[in-house]
């Protein structure tokens, strides 16, 4: 299993849950699985091709996948992946 952080603007999609356990041998499939546990969540990270959308940051072991294999980005079992909704200000 997998533990899936779930920053607090998307929580309500998880019924509050700020982590979540899910199965899959890579970000995407993750994301399918917290999609399909989850409905909705998918539209609201990703964009109709599947690409994330640019406010949307994927870590894997505190790692940006955007550096790695994007969502192809493998994810050994007990990893933790998060969420992070990106900051702007000023």
């Amino acid at each position: 299993m997998t533990v899936i952080r779930i920053p607090t603007q998307l929580r309500e999609l998880t019924g509050g849950a700020g982590e979540v356990d899910l199965q899959g041998a890579t970000v995407a499939e993750l994301l399918a699985a917290l999609n399909a546990a989850h409905p909705g969540f998918g539209e609201r990270i990703s964009e109709p091709d599947g690409s994330l959308r640019r406010f949307v940051n994927i870590f894997v072991a505190e790692e940006d996948i955007r550096f790695l294999e994007g969502i192809d980005t493998p994810v050994a079992p007990g990893e933790v992946v998060s969420i992070v909704p990106a900051v702007a200000g000023g």
